[in-house]
């Protein structure tokens, strides 16, 4: 999929560094509430549990990865994208890709996190519960699209 200068294509194992530091810029944008502990520990599980054993989509901007969608099942796992690129359209086209492969998607989305919240409201999803999250003790929405 091509959106100006861009195109998504599978996770290779050499992109685990470039994907962290992206997530790590995009995480501290949209999650500043996070505890710090917190976020080393998804720091360490990002190398070791979730890159490898997600089905994920690296955005890549001008042959440069910029952002990653990571799913598991028909639930998007992790959406990041350097947030120097957003407005371009380019979280969307990875959700339109996760969509075409799987159908209807979910997501869980922190209260907190006013990015996230609101592109998934403009791309239909709707909210299904609340619950708290015990390892960061934020508040967390289940979000659905329809069909899913």
């Amino acid at each position: 999929m091509k959106v100006r200068n861009s195109m998504i294509r599978q996770y290779r194992p050499e992109d685990t560094d470039t994907l962290i530091a992206i997530w790590q810029k995009a995480n501290a944008y949209a999650h500043p509430f996070l505890p710090d502990d917190f976020v080393s520990q998804v720091k360490q599980d990002m190398r070791n549990i979730y890159l490898p054993n997600a089905k994920t989509w690296v955005m890549e901007q001008d042959a440069t990865p910029a952002g990653f969608i990571a799913m598991v099942g028909t639930e998007i796992g992790g959406l990041f994208l350097d947030p120097d690129l957003h407005g371009r359209g380019l979280v969307k086209a990875m959700t339109d890709h996760a969509v075409d492969l799987f159908g209807p998607l979910s997501v869980e989305v922190f209260e907190q996190n006013a990015v996230g919240r609101a592109f998934y409201d403009r791309y239909g999803f709707a909210e299904t519960a609340r619950y708290v999250h015990e390892p960061s003790g934020e508040v967390t929405i289940k979000m659905a699209m329809s069909g899913s």
